[in-house]
């Protein structure tokens, strides 16, 4: 992470201001309701720099900070929550090959990630295994040389369109505790100078969702597939990738934040205006008090959403441990996405429930927020567990 001034910060979000306003605000609508992956504005993505966000400037990235990065990804949730996925889930692997990776597998992997030649995904939840991750059934068994890798993902992001895997496989499926048999493999799809197709793994299907449209989430399958052991297996050591995927977890923690608050801020900022065009007995029903009374406890657990963010953020840059911080960002600000888009909804009548607004396609977007990088009800747990930890008696 290198530090940027405010001015370089400003000037940053100008620019993705300016490309929310005359590229995605758009098309968004359209490929949200077609469902349709939005092949330009990834176009676009790359050459905003958005693929190498997080990834140190030697490397070709931004070198952002978590903060301004939460930022970003904020902006672009209230125009279409959809498109921080396609960067995030990138990052999230690129962050496990910066923090853990050999500097050969740096000096290979991240250039690429940055530029966003090649584009992928941490691929971690299976059919059979979600938040509890040591649950996989996925194998990798040394053969030479090589890895050969057996087994399926599924609720993948970038999983058809995306190009690569931070995958999390069983290296020892006897080990007890179980997390000390799990390793994390860099596995492409297609070879990284060629660009040919690899054997031995395939796209799966493209699941249907009730929002989060447009981006790919989906299923892979490996079949006798074989990765280099030595530029593909993180850190060089078995055992490892339990602890690397959970530390890519905070900064996506810290990212499904920034989106529900992206989500809640435009549900408010929508239900503001049309607050005070829509008259019932003859005033803007801003001017009742059932109106004022949702408002005011909308602004009040958007703006507190976003403190939360910050506060995680600032952690994350600090080098801090961020498990409790993070959860507590995810927790609260996803459960205020999903409040606020409900109450918008009512505060919007019949027009929010139409397709031609946007609200409700925040109210289809919010639940996800719930769920997605560890439930609420796991965030929860965390966080007790760490407070205990943390204020021993």
């Amino acid at each position: 992470m290198s530090e940027i001034s405010e001015a370089d910060e400003r000037a940053i979000l100008d620019a993705i201001d300016k490309w929310l306003e005359k590229k995605v605000a758009p098309v968004a609508m359209q490929l949200e309701h077609d469902d349709e992956y939005p092949h330009a504005l990834v176009e676009d993505m790359k050459e905003l720099g958005l693929f190498g966000a997080l990834i140190d400037p030697e490397y070709g990235g931004l070198g952002l900070s978590a903060l301004t990065y939460s930022r970003i990804v904020t902006k672009i949730s209230a125009e279409w929550m959809s498109l921080t996925g396609v960067f995030n889930s990138h990052l999230m692997m690129a962050m496990v090959v910066q923090k853990f990776g050999t500097q050969k597998q740096k000096d290979f992997w991240l250039p690429r990630f940055a530029s966003g030649e090649l584009r992928g995904c941490l691929g971690l939840t299976e059919p059979d295994a979600g938040t509890d991750l040591q649950g996989i059934r996925t194998v990798a068994r040394r053969d030479g040389g090589d890895y050969v890798v057996n087994g399926a993902k599924t609720w993948i992001t970038n999983a058809i369109e995306g190009h690569v895997s931070a995958l999390l496989v069983k290296t020892d499926p006897e080990a007890q505790p179980r997390h000390k048999g799990m390793s994390m493999l860099i596995t492409p799809k297609i070879d990284p100078e060629t660009r040919a197709p690899i054997p031995g793994v395939s796209n799966g299907r493209k699941l249907e969702k009730l929002g989060y449209k447009g981006i790919d989430s989906g299923e892979f399958i490996f079949e006798d597939y074989r990765c280099d052991a030595e530029l593909c297996l993180v850190g060089g050591e078995e055992g490892q990738g339990f602890v690397m995927a959970t530390g890519g977890l905070e900064i996506g923690r810290i990212n499904v934040a920034a989106r529900s608050v992206g989500i809640a801020k435009r549900a408010l900022a929508e239900s503001v205006k049309y607050a005070q065009v829509r008259k019932t007995m003859g005033k803007p029903i801003a001017q009742h008090q059932a109106i004022q009374l949702k408002l005011g406890e909308m602004g009040a657990k958007t703006r507190a959403s976003e403190l939360l963010v910050e506060d995680a953020a600032k952690a994350y840059d600090r080098g801090e441990r961020v498990d409790m911080e993070a959860g507590m960002a995810k927790y609260y600000a996803s459960e205020t996405a999903l409040y606020v888009a409900t109450e918008a909804m009512r505060i919007h009548g019949a027009y929010g429930y139409s397709k031609e607004y946007p609200i409700e396609r925040l109210f289809r977007d919010a639940p996800l927020m719930c769920i997605g990088e560890g439930t609420n009800e796991m965030q929860r747990i965390i966080i007790a567990r760490q407070l205990v930890a943390r204020n021993p008696v």
